[in-house]
């Protein structure tokens, strides 16, 4: 709902002949159910006009000026519409009506959800409360509080009890929409509260999630018999660090000595720090039940490796038919197809449930429309995406018609080529309006075809789909931009105009949307442009300078509106975002931890480390630790506020950090990604600092280090223990490491496991990731086959060096066969290994298998390889890997080559049907010839012509 919107609705409820039927709407959950789908302002401007409504009783004559409107009817009213309450208004509530608010029912439920609530509105509330006669350290007090406990203040003699009742109602304030920092800090001084006089131990189970605030140290000093005794607890708890679920995982199972599916099933969120070893020893039964119980809503947390080693377990102690009955969802992408291959005995009904890869797909959609019709086969879950262009070709009229409801609900399943098949028979067949999002695939020239009429359908359509999925030309892109451009009067007028171009503004060119858009409509469409995934530079700074044009300056900004411009205040020059700072440095933290990356918001995230900084300038500078005279290291508090902007701390100060600081922060350092080499080594410094020698780190120090790892010489390296495989799979997420550092992290976990490279199995192979980059010839052809092929859409997924693909095209021609014997599942499969293929090979293939090379693999082919396609080819390639085509790729083409990259990129035509259509097209719908040229001399003209006259006498 826009600014203007809600006003107009404010001054059609204040009307007299509405009066009646006010509180009636006030008392409905209409606005209560609006409040997170409008924005900042309009939410302040309904608070108010609820405020006059509610007001208007007091205004009476017979009434105390000095009574508060705000009765404890009002505040259930009210509604999360609450927090917009000035301070002062609070400070005034009646304490009888605030006693009897507390004392309702929906209370409780109505202030667990004030998520934007500010310290300081919830400690005023607090503060009524208890003056109100409600005891707020009693624990039944307490339970009442909701989102209020997040900002509890009263620490003084606190019972542990109350410590522990105000930590079980915390687990609900990580839905709080800032102040964190705030929150952690109160955990853990009532962590310490609940804790007196007794042990870690004694207490784990009735701390609620503040135990995702205890170090590895404190974790790693329990007892497997605590972690047993408070499983019921941990198991529930949300945000846990990797490192810290490994360390319970452990303690829990070191004590239940038996991996079963009945001690699995109580771990939660704990179940993805169990081994891969230990889950490939697993009994193979329990195995299955596990992946299909209550643990199965973990599977997307599971490392690809632990996937993997559940899979290789369950597959090898079970016949395969029934594996593939029994596994369900995610867990069935990992199956290979070469396993797939193994079995022939499915059924349409087994798919239903299961998320498939292309190359499965492709697979079993051919393997089992010869058991059944392949139109039936459309409507059975993601089978769709094995739906190859052939086949839609051959379908007839009445058949496609009757299933094309299928495809269109289904369009995320399919790629931008099976997209543009369906585009091609639609304008074939159907009488009917073409779908307007089918414009984005046919080519340009079609787009003359739309009428005034449709154009406002054309949009609608348009805007409801992703824009980059259908079509990654950017020349057509453009084209198509300009029609809706022309579509809208060359304007966008108002908040209509935003709600239909939907996705569609994320594409909008720069200077349109700072000369031909209207403030009415910005307002609105501000909300939208949050939603885009990737706005340019140059959109972003007409986005900057509309919002100035619309709000002011950055000085006369309230909350509201700087909540409102949100991750556009990025764009604000520096001494702006101080002003901003300065008002609403709550505010600004809370933004600043959504724009991303030190790249895209340079100038907000050294201002954010400015105000933490100078917020906390009177905290005493180090003066005991050698080295750090005179410097002031970052606190925990500083460092859980600042997130990515942590980047702006010295070399010097950072080495200067307090040792229980680095501990229970290190694993939120090692997500910053803007840290130089000096920064890194810092912090490994202080690692080996805290942690002793390398020697005796365990996986779970390892793990937690993230980023900060990279700083790890290849010497020191092979000092670590790296034995584990999980502890490889999460260093090899890390891409910068140089060849070097790879070939010890290889060397040192084949020496740590006691492993060769023959002797690797298919979950070692996922886990080692990127690593595997990093072989030589020897080490590659030293690997079974049959592990490779279990492990070969995984490792299709690398951007591995060419002559490593290579090696890698080698042992797949020993699972696939040779290259030129490749069909379309196999190019799907094997992902970037394609890079790997010669001149000949490529050349061999057959034009119609040109799409089902997957774009990543386009990609890694080499530029003197690639230049061997013939024009046939590249004119198969299909809008998606077409777009893909590497600069250097395209600067070797000859101009017949470039001119069949064109029409791919277009979606231009490039088979013909295999059975000719029966219906007539009318000639104002009528295609240009197949291959994209419209019919211009000789024989062709002579062809159009007949058909007109046909479908003129056809259709009188």
């Amino acid at each position: 709902m826009s600014l203007g919107v809600s006003r107009m609705i404010c001054r059609r409820m204040l009307s007299e002949t509405c009066e009646p039927f006010i509180f009636q709407i006030l008392q409905s959950s209409v606005f209560k159910d609006l409040y997170d789908k409008t924005s900042a302002n309009t939410q302040k401007a309904l608070y108010g006009w609820m405020k006059e409504i509610l007001q208007k009783p007091y205004n009476r004559s017979d009434f105390n000026e000095s009574a508060s409107w705000v009765s404890a009817e009002n505040l259930w009213i009210l509604g999360r519409y609450v927090v917009h309450l000035p301070l002062e208004e609070i400070l005034k509530i009646s304490l009888s009506e605030i006693r009897l608010f507390i004392s309702y029912d929906n209370a409780t439920k109505q202030l667990d959800t004030v998520y934007d609530i500010t310290p300081e509105l919830a400690q005023a509330f607090l503060e009524r409360i208890n003056s109100s006669g409600f005891d707020v350290r009693n624990t039944s007090t307490v339970y009442r509080l909701g989102l209020l406990v997040c900002f509890y203040d009263d620490m003084e003699q606190m019972d542990a009890a109350v410590a522990r009742a105000l930590l079980h109602q915390m687990i609900k304030c990580n839905q709080l929409k800032g102040f964190q920092a705030k929150v952690q800090k109160l955990k853990s001084q009532l962590l310490n509260i609940a804790m007196q006089n007794q042990t870690l131990n004694d207490t784990l189970g009735s701390l609620s999630d503040a135990v995702v605030g205890l170090t590895s140290g404190q974790l790693e000093s329990l007892s497997p018999e605590a972690v047993h005794n408070a499983i019921a607890t941990l198991n529930q708890v949300s945000g846990w660090a990797k490192s810290q679920v490994m360390i319970l995982s452990s303690k829990y199972l070191s004590y239940k000595k038996v991996l079963s599916f009945y001690n699995v099933s109580q771990m939660g969120a704990l179940v993805t720090g169990i081994s891969t070893e230990s889950f490939y020893r697993m009994n193979p039964k329990e195995l299955s039940q596990v992946i299909r119980g209550t643990t199965s809503q973990y599977s997307s947390d599971l490392s690809p490796a632990q996937q993997q080693g559940i899979l290789r377990k369950i597959a090898s102690s079970t016949d395969f038919s029934s594996l593939v009955t029994d596994i369900q969802g995610a867990f069935f992408r990992e199956i290979s197809l070469s396993d797939l291959w193994k079995e022939n005995g499915y059924n349409s009904s087994m798919m239903k449930e299961k998320e498939l890869r292309s190359s499965q797909a492709l697979y079993l959609y051919e393997l089992l429309s010869k058991k059944s019709s392949s139109v039936d086969l459309l409507s059975t879950g993601q089978l769709l995406k094995g739906v190859t262009c052939q086949l839609i070709e051959s379908m007839s009229t009445d058949s496609f018609l009757n299933h094309f409801k299928v495809f269109e609900n289904n369009l995320h399943l399919l790629s931008p080529y099976q997209i543009n098949c369906l585009a091609w028979k639609f304008w074939e067949v159907s009488n009917a309006s073409i779908p307007p999002f089918f414009f984005l695939v046919l080519p340009i020239e079609y787009l003359e075809y739309i009428p005034g009429p449709l154009c406002v359908p054309f949009i609608e359509s348009l805007g409801k789909t992703e824009m980059d999925l259908l079509s990654p030309s950017f020349h057509k892109k453009e084209t198509v931009l300009q029609k809706v451009q022309e579509c809208l009067n060359g304007s966008i007028a108002d908040e209509y105009d935003v709600d239909l171009l939907g996705n569609l503004i994320c594409h909008l060119p720069p200077a349109f949307l700072r000369g031909r858009m209207s403030l009415k409509a910005m307002a609105t469409a501000l909300h939208q442009f949050k939603l885009c995934r990737q706005l340019s530079h140059e959109q972003k700074a007409e986005i900057k300078y509309k919002l100035l044009e619309l709000y002011g300056s950055p000085k006369n900004w309230t909350a509201e509106t700087t909540l409102d411009v949100g991750p556009f205040i990025a764009q604000l020059s520096k001494g702006e975002l101080n002003v901003l700072a300065e008002k609403f440095p709550d505010i600004i933290l809370r933004i600043a931890k959504t724009v991303g990356p030190l790249s895209s918001a340079e100038e907000l995230l050294s201002t954010v480390f400015e105000s933490v900084f100078n917020a906390t300038a009177s905290t005493e500078p180090d003066l005991t630790t050698p080295g750090c005279l005179g410097t002031r290291a970052p606190s925990s508090d500083e460092i859980i506020k600042l997130a990515e902007a942590n980047v702006y701390w010295s070399a010097q100060e950072l080495r200067c950090m307090d040792a229980g600081t680095f501990d229970k922060n290190v694993e939120l350092l090692g997500t910053v990604s803007g840290f130089n080499n000096s920064q890194l080594m810092a912090l490994k410094e202080k690692a080996k600092q805290v942690w002793g020698s390398l020697l005796g780190w365990k996986s779970y120090h390892i793990v937690s280090l993230g980023h900060i790892a990279l700083a790890l010489t290849e010497n020191e390296i092979e000092e670590l223990d790296l034995h584990s495989i999980d502890t490889i799979s999460v260093l090899s997420q890390q891409a910068e490491w140089t060849v070097a550092q790879a070939r010890s992290i290889l060397h040192s976990f084949l020496e740590d496991s006691g492993q060769t490279m023959s002797t690797l199995k298919s979950f070692d192979l996922v886990g080692l990731g990127a690593i595997l980059c990093a072989l030589n010839s020897t080490e590659i052809m030293s690997i079974r086959t049959a592990e490779f092929s279990a492990a070969v859409a995984r490792i299709g997924l690398l951007l591995c060096s060419t002559p490593v693909l290579r090696q890698f095209k080698k042992i797949t021609e020993s699972v696939f066969g040779t290259a030129t014997s490749w069909n379309g599942s196999v190019l799907q499969e094997i992902g970037t290994i394609a890079g790997g293929l010669n001149e000949d090979e490529l050349k061999a293939f057959d034009k119609d298998l040109m799409p089902y090379f997957q774009p990543i693999a386009i990609r890694s082919i080499p530029a003197e390889i690639f230049q061997a396609l013939s024009p046939e080819q590249i004119a198969n390639l299909g809008p998606e890997n077409a777009a893909m085509v590497t600069g250097s790729q395209r600067e070797r083409l000859s101009a017949s080559q470039l001119q069949s990259l064109q029409l791919a990129l277009d979606g231009a035509r490039t088979r013909t049907p295999e059975a000719p259509t029966t219906a007539c097209i009318p000639l104002s719908r009528r295609p240009p010839a197949p291959g994209g040229a419209p019919c211009l001399s000789g024989f062709g003209i002579w062809l159009c012509a007949l058909f007109a006259l046909a479908c003129a006498f056809l259709n009188p």
